[in-house]
């Protein structure tokens, strides 16, 4: 009993809320660079498998963020307890139980892609969604956190920098996974990915469980007095009337009514689909720009550094938005991102030293931003909380929503990815044989440069280039920053102090 103890007071809570970024990132770095190569190369999936499973994924990796969101807070929406708080403990109580559940099995779904058991357009379309719905369930909970320990902004940031430690720590899987990795010897590849996923598993269950209990302790007191006021409050007139439950129309409504969320959730949108297309491609940029000039322990290097990075430089970042606000950091981010793509389109493909250093930018500014969005949709439920009189703030619905008008980019990314590659140089990576025998035949042909790794370079560069326009156009129209969020906090802040009020009156 004293070791526990002992234990539990050794950790703090932002602490142990930011080491579950350690357990999910070490599982879905490894699977964003890997599986559509995977299937692709290893299991021999054909495109017509390939393009039914990814709009299945689509749909579905739309659909379970609000879907898993509603039936979570949708009883948050119109709480009939007079004076609930904004950090009520059965809320986050709740949260951690569906992480300590949800955890462990989102690992063991992670292992379901690197075993051929069934035929390859089968097993892409279940691994894809059982994987989705676990990772969807273990985000949500996790992002609501955020939003439901703290309200303050320096609170917030603390808790998002332990996050962003925890998850350049879980980084370091890419690192080994690029030594591991080998399509015509799977072996080592599968035992490497049995080691992070029992790690995982371990690690959900026991900072799960540590979290609980604490923070079961340290809520105890404040339930016992919550239930000693309800008792004395017995025989008196309540001081709000119960509000009607919340449909999903109306609370569509209210959402389609807040113009920041339908800005920023545009923005998130195209930053979503960048994000994933550059984890989707990097692969083949290091193979047709970087293969020939660099050692293969470079370009591990390089991959382990496009991973780790942005979550170093996040720690920079979240320092830059205590001083000049999130909203003006993220904007710089889209402005450099903007002004290094157009560099690189200039400079061109030959430089490869520049090329390495854009690569690798390109990566981690743009890693850098998503970083930054969580604190951004957590003043968006503080100000859905107040201009809809909430009694308490649905947080995991509200990530849920922002997920169903973004995640489509997820899936975008693949798809359009392959579809340019193939529209402009011909190269079907569906067909690798075939165009390898092509490219060989370009450049012993003396042509110049080859067309797919011209190919190559015109997505690199005109796809950040197009996307950091795409978002300054919708960032420019989102206004919940300066005094505006500060007015927001405020409220919400005030609302929870007057609801402290109403029940010491009773």
């Amino acid at each position: 009993m004293g070791r526990s103890v002992c234990w539990k007071g050794i950790f703090s809570t932002a602490l142990l809320y930011g080491s579950l970024a350690l357990f999910t990132s070490i599982l879905h770095n490894v699977f964003l660079l890997y599986y559509v190569e995977t299937f692709v190369s290893i299991y021999k999936i054909d495109k017509t498998s390939f393009w039914v499973g990814e709009t299945v994924f689509l749909i579905w990796n739309s659909l379970n963020d609000p879907l898993f969101g509603w039936l979570s807070d949708h009883s948050l929406l119109s709480s009939p307890q007079t004076g609930s708080q904004i950090t009520s403990p059965e809320v986050v109580l709740k949260r951690l139980k569906a992480l300590s559940r949800n955890g462990p099995l989102f690992a063991l779904s992670f292992l379901a892609f690197w075993v051929a058991w069934a035929r390859p357009g089968l097993q892409f379309l279940l691994c894809l969604c059982l994987y989705d719905g676990f990772l969807t369930m273990v985000d949500l909970n996790h992002s609501a956190l955020l939003a439901d320990l703290a309200v303050a902004a320096t609170d917030r940031t603390r808790l998002n920098f332990h996050c962003s430690v925890f998850s350049a720590l879980g980084s370091i899987s890419v690192f080994l996974s690029y030594s591991f990795w080998d399509k015509e010897d799977f072996y080592s590849f599968r035992l490497f990915c049995v080691t992070l996923a029992a790690f995982s598993i371990l690690g959900f269950f026991l900072v799960s469980r540590l979290l609980q209990c604490r923070f079961q302790k340290e809520v105890q007191p404040r339930q016992n007095e919550t239930l000693m006021l309800k008792e004395l409050s017995v025989g008196h007139a309540p001081l709000t009337h119960p509000e009607k439950p919340v449909t999903i129309g109306q609370y569509l409504r209210q959402l389609s009514k807040h113009r920041n969320f339908m800005w920023f959730a545009s923005m998130n949108l195209v930053q979503v689909f960048h994000c994933h297309f550059n984890s989707n491609f990097f692969p083949l940029f290091l193979e047709h720009l970087l293969s020939d000039n660099i050692s293969a322990s470079m370009g591990s290097i390089l991959l382990g550094i496009s991973y780790i990075a942005p979550h170093l430089n996040n720690l920079y970042f979240l320092t830059l938005c205590q001083r000049y606000g999130v909203y003006q950091v993220i904007r710089w981010l889209f402005m450099l991102k903007l002004g290094l793509s157009v560099a690189m389109l200039l400079a061109g493909a030959d430089h490869i030293y520049l090329l390495c250093i854009f690569i690798a930018s390109n990566r981690v500014f743009t890693e850098g931003t998503c970083k930054l969005l969580n604190l951004v949709i957590s003043d968006l439920v503080d100000e859905d909380f107040v201009v809809n009189r909430r009694q308490q703030a649905a947080s995991a619905l509200l990530f849920g929503m922002v997920a169903l008008l973004t995640k489509p980019g997820q899936t975008f990314a693949p798809l359009i990815g392959t579809w340019l590659l193939c529209a402009y140089t011909g190269y079907d990576i569906f067909e690798p044989v075939k165009d390898s025998l092509v490219l060989v035949h370009d450049v012993s042909s003396g042509s110049g440069t080859p067309p797919l790794r011209l190919g190559c370079f015109y997505m690199l560069v005109f796809v950040p280039i197009t996307c950091a326009l795409l978002q300054l156009a919708a960032w420019s129209r989102f206004t919940l920053h300066g005094r505006k969020l500060q007015g927001i906090k405020t409220l919400r802040q005030g609302a929870q102090h007057g609801h402290l009020i109403d029940i010491k009156a009773i």
